[in-house]
């Protein structure tokens, strides 16, 4: 769907080749606040971890997170504030693209945490950190996230450098997910503070009651209101409403993902049992135009309902590519000239979840072709996962993934790979 978080436009593609600059530098005054938060914030409580570190994960694994912790110290080390490139080398390491997009922020940290161990903890804070710093010294002052920054250490609010200032519901779910569980592991309040500041902004600015009503798209960079309604967003917000709901006790966050999940639910097409993008501009009439693999495999993993569970069949069916020694799924039916790793992540992960028969050995599969990937997919390190098997493949709506290695897509393989639902508290 537009504006989905980790896709790179062909416009900003071509601009960087033409070395048009593509920041908005934000310089505004210091502020001490975290962004508003209207619901109730309980105060900071202690929580246990028992989770074993980093040394006992399979080789494999541990070099991806070696990946991440390399991409993460690329220009600040340390407890120094900062958001992290989510892309480098191949073609897009070649134009220079180095923007921090934060919804591979928001799934660093959720595999950091995955990962264990005080040292990944540390890691995760300062990325929640970065975002908290992010949204308390926005120019609007609401609550919002930005779609993308400049990976540079924030040490002062004249160091914030937005490259993508659309405010879409998407990115900004993840990151608040991403939040509450930084609070669920740590207590911290001010995690939940920033998570429930989104919450309300997209409440505030988002809210649909046209047709089977959810969330709109949001904002673009001039302010415009997306009309059409996301069924992928709408999945991330069901799932960040559930968790402030659980960690606040309010209960007007359990009314607020109900209305999401409503949507949700509108947008299945029981006929073959996938579930539509969303919906046109309208806001009413199903959009099926696109036929992408997250929006299967995210709803299996945010609602865990057997009623859905041909949804992660379809994927298989319908997305499934080999090229050369790659393979895997690609991100759409209408381009299955490459693989799309990121996806091939997730269906893994919801696979896993699911666990019907040949489930645990597709799973298997899809991780094996991903690891092979790592191993000697184009412009490998051995460490990182690169996002595509080709440049320019396709999302089926004008955007496009390359063969760059990607922290989001290297994300999404540790998570897979140790089992863990980000859509859901990783315990």
């Amino acid at each position: 769907m537009r504006t989905r978080p980790g896709r790179i436009a062909a416009l900003r593609m071509r601009a960087l080749a033409r070395a048009v600059p593509l920041a908005v530098v934000l310089s505004v005054a210091a502020s001490a606040g975290s962004g508003p938060a209207s619901a109730s914030v309980p105060a900071a409580r202690p929580h246990a971890r028992g989770k074993i570190g980093r040394n006992v994960l399979a080789p494999d694994v541990a070099r991806a997170v070696t990946f991440l912790d390399r991409m993460m110290d690329k220009y600040a080390t340390g407890r120094t504030r900062r958001l992290v490139q989510s892309f480098t080398g191949g073609l897009l390491g070649r134009q220079g693209f180095t923007d921090s997009e934060t919804y591979d922020d928001a799934l660093i940290i959720d595999a950091y945490l995955s990962a264990g161990g005080p040292a990944a903890l540390s890691r995760a804070r300062v990325i929640g950190d970065a975002l908290l710093y992010i949204q308390a010294h926005d120019p609007r002052h609401d609550g919002r996230i930005r779609a993308a920054y400049a990976p540079r250490p924030l040490t002062s609010p004249a160091a914030i450098q937005v490259t993508d200032p659309t405010s879409d519901v998407g990115n900004m779910a993840w990151v608040g997910q991403a939040l509450a569980q930084l609070y669920a592991r740590t207590g911290i309040r001010s995690y939940l503070q920033g998570a429930a500041a989104i919450g309300n902004w997209v409440v505030a600015h988002a809210r649909d009651r046209r047709g089977a009503g959810g969330y709109t798209g949001g904002l673009t960079p001039r302010g415009k209101r997306f009309p059409w309604k996301s069924t992928e967003h709408n999945i991330d917000l069901y799932a960040l409403f559930r968790m402030l709901a659980a960690e606040t006790g309010n209960r007007a966050w359990s009314s607020r993902a109900a209305w999401a999940l409503r949507f949700v639910k509108a947008m299945c097409n029981p006929s073959d049992g996938r579930f539509y993008v969303g919906t046109t501009g309208n806001g009413v009439t199903p959009n099926n135009s696109e036929l992408p693999e997250d929006v299967n495999s995210w709803s299996y993993l945010a609602l865990r309902n057997p009623a859905y569970a041909a949804s992660v069949t379809w994927d298989v069916r319908h997305l499934a590519v080999t090229a050369g020694r790659l393979s895997g799924v690609s991100f759409c039916a209408g381009d299955r000239s490459g693989v799309w790793f990121e996806g091939t992540a997730h269906l893994a992960d919801a696979l896993e979840l699911r666990n019907g028969p040949g489930d645990s050995a597709r799973a298997a599969a899809y991780l094996a072709d991903i690891r092979y990937a790592q191993a000697r997919g184009p412009g490998h390190d051995g460490f990182g996962i690169i996002a595509a098997s080709k440049n320019w493949l396709s999302d089926c709506d004008g955007d496009f993934y390359f063969a760059s290695l990607h922290t989001g897509a290297t994300a999404w393989f540790v998570l897979a790979s140790l089992h863990a639902n980000p859509f859901f508290l990783i315990r």
